[in-house]
This record gives structure tokens, C-alpha cells and sequence, in this order.
């Protein structure tokens, strides 16, 4: 029998239920949906979780298809998941805990005495602890980006290696390979010896089927070829950033990209142009190294300084 919260499931079934992490304001439980899949064999532990950041619906998208499409009997192991991380943003689709106005990930591995948030966090990542492998699904927030996957634990890290092979199994297409901002899941997984990657699906205002696709292709990838289900996965050639460079605007007015999310840039190359509100040109910039434009802004009207896009730098293959 596996359990998390209420979910109960014995070998080769399937279970949801509610794991408790507080109390709202009246004092009501707050319950994250969670599932248990209970494979008919032993084998290793996946943990997938959605909606750390409450605006971020893609990886929600994700788990929507992928819980229901696992047959646990054909299915060696167990996948662990929380559907929704962080409860209050979610009801009031905000990026932050609208509560202690924190940023779910940036507080693993938590505080089971702290704010909301650090409770919610020390709560999820008790359950990811007890995996071998843990996926965390993001998105871009309302911006637009391509489809990527982020490791997080530095190069340096005893794990970098088996968090990129996890990065290129899950296959994105491209990879962020820079080390994260402290309390990030993809960063603390790694310190306690689990492979960990945050991949981010895209960007979207609610779900974006395409990137949604993306990920439900990248957990059955990792399903396959770490021997949760029968199969075998083609590994294709990951784009890997290990650089970012992000522009802002350089006056206020409309912007007019110059580039295509994904396309090969080299340094000189027009990004963006700034018009006023007729179209008479305001400003243009230009990038300052070669690599690929990876994300942007989903409006175009800007205030001076204010951030437009983001260029992946360093890149190579692997």
C-alpha cells in the first residue's frame, strides 16, 4: 500500500485524494488534489508536481492527461503527484502566495512552522523526498517561451550529469543548463540526491495545447527509459543555453519583434524595435551575443526600461 494524504493505493491501482498543508482564514483545511499510481511491480519512484506559481496552468494541463493514460498494472514502480502546489494562488490565478505574497519556489525544502507557503513547500517536498526522480512542471508565466527545460543544481553539482541526461530524456528540444536561485525544488531535489528538473512549458494566459503536449510526451519519455513502462525512448539532441541575456526597453511605446522565438540570432542582429503610438520609430536593439531567442513578452506596450525579451547564450549541443 502507498499512501500520500488520503490517496491509498495497493499494487496495481490507482488512487486520488487530498493532502492537508493549513488552514485558511475561517479556519478550513486547506487540501492540495494529489494521486497515487501503484504500479503491479516494484521499481522506482517518480514525483510530479504543477502549479508552484498559481498562474502557471500548463504542467496542470500535463498532469490532467498523463494521471488518467498510467495503467498501473503495466507499470513497474510508483508516480507520486500533486496536482496543485500552491493553493491560494491558484483560486485567484496570481503568480504568488497572495497570502504571505511569496514565491512558492524559492522556499524548498520548507518550514512545517512557517508561512503558508514554506508549509506548503515543506509539505510537498517531504513527498518528493521519498522519489527517485522528481519533475517539477512550470511555464513562462504569461510570456511567451519556447518549450524548455531547466537544471537547476549547477554544473559543479555530484547530480549535474543525471539531471541533464533527465533534461534530454525528457526532451524539450532545448535546455536552460544554469544553477537556480536558492529554494528552488530543481536546486534542493539534487541536494538530497534526487534528480531533479523544472521543465517550462511554454507560455500561455490558461493552458496552450501545444505545450502541454510537450510535457505529457516528456513524463511518458521519462516513464520509458528510467523502466517505470515497457519501451524505449529515441534521445534527440537537446539546444543547451548556459547563458541568458534579458533587454529591456529603451523608451516607452510599442514593441515590434525583429525575431522568432527559437531562431539562431548572432550578436548585431536586430531583436526588437520601439515605435510611438503612429509608428514612428523610438528606438531598436540589437544582441549582444550569438544564440537563440528564447522568450518574450506576451504585450507589446512597454514603459522605458521596462523587460521585452531574453536571448539563451552560450549554446552548444548535446
Amino acid at each position: 500500500m502507498i499512501t500520500l494524504g488520503t490517496a491509498r493505493a495497493p499494487p496495481g491501482e490507482t488512487d486520488t485524494g487530498r493532502l492537508e498543508v493549513g488552514e485558511t482564514r475561517d479556519g478550513s483545511p486547506v487540501r492540495l488534489p494529489v494521486a497515487v499510481i501503484n504500479g503491479a511491480t516494484d521499481g522506482q519512484t517518480l514525483y510530479v508536481q504543477a502549479v508552484s506559481d498559481g498562474d502557471e496552468l500548463n504542467g496542470l494541463g500535463v498532469v490532467n492527461r498523463v494521471v488518467p493514460r498510467i495503467d498501473p498494472t503495466e507499470l513497474s514502480g510508483a508516480v507520486l503527484v500533486v496536482g496543485v502546489v500552491n493553493y491560494f494562488a491558484f483560486q485567484v490565478a496570481e503568480h504568488r502566495n497572495p497570502i504571505d505574497d511569496r514565491k512558492m519556489n524559492r522556499g524548498y525544502p520548507g518550514d512545517e512552522e512557517g508561512t503558508t507557503s514554506e508549509r506548503i513547500a515543506h509539505a510537498t517536498f517531504q513527498a518528493a523526498k521519498r522519489a527517485d526522480i522528481i519533475l517539477d512542471l512550470h511555464q513562462g508565466s504569461t510570456s511567451r517561451m519556447i518549450n524548455e527545460t531547466r537544471v537547476r543544481c549547477g554544473i559543479r553539482h555530484r547530480l549535474h550529469g543525471d539531471c541533464l541526461e533527465l533534461a534530454k530524456v525528457f526532451g524539450c528540444g532545448h535546455v536552460l543548463d544554469i544553477k537556480g536561485p536558492d529554494g528552488q525544488l530543481a536546486r534542493t531535489g539534487p541536494e538530497h540526491g534526487i534528480p531533479t528538473i523544472d521543465p517550462e512549458l511554454g507560455g500561455a494566459v490558461g493552458w496552450d495545447e501545444e505545450s502541454i503536449r510537450y510535457g505529457v510526451g516528456g513524463v511518458f519519455n521519462v516513464l520509458r527509459h528510467y523502466g517505470f513502462l515497457d519501451g524505449s525512448v529515441d534521445l534527440e539532441r537537446q539546444h543547451r543555453a548556459r547563458g541568458f541575456d534579458q533587454y529591456g526597453s529603451p523608451a516607452g511605446g510599442l514593441v515590434r519583434f525583429e525575431r522568432d522565438l527559437g531562431e539562431r540570432v548572432s550578436s548585431g542582429d536586430l531583436l526588437f524595435e520601439v515605435t510611438d503610438t503612429f509608428g514612428g520609430l523610438k528606438g531598436r536593439v540589437t544582441a549582444d551575443d550569438d544564440g537563440i531567442f528564447w522568450r518574450t513578452r506576451r504585450l507589446p506596450q512597454v514603459a522605458a526600461g521596462e523587460y521585452v525579451c531574453s536571448v539563451g547564450t552560450n549554446v552548444d549541443e548535446y
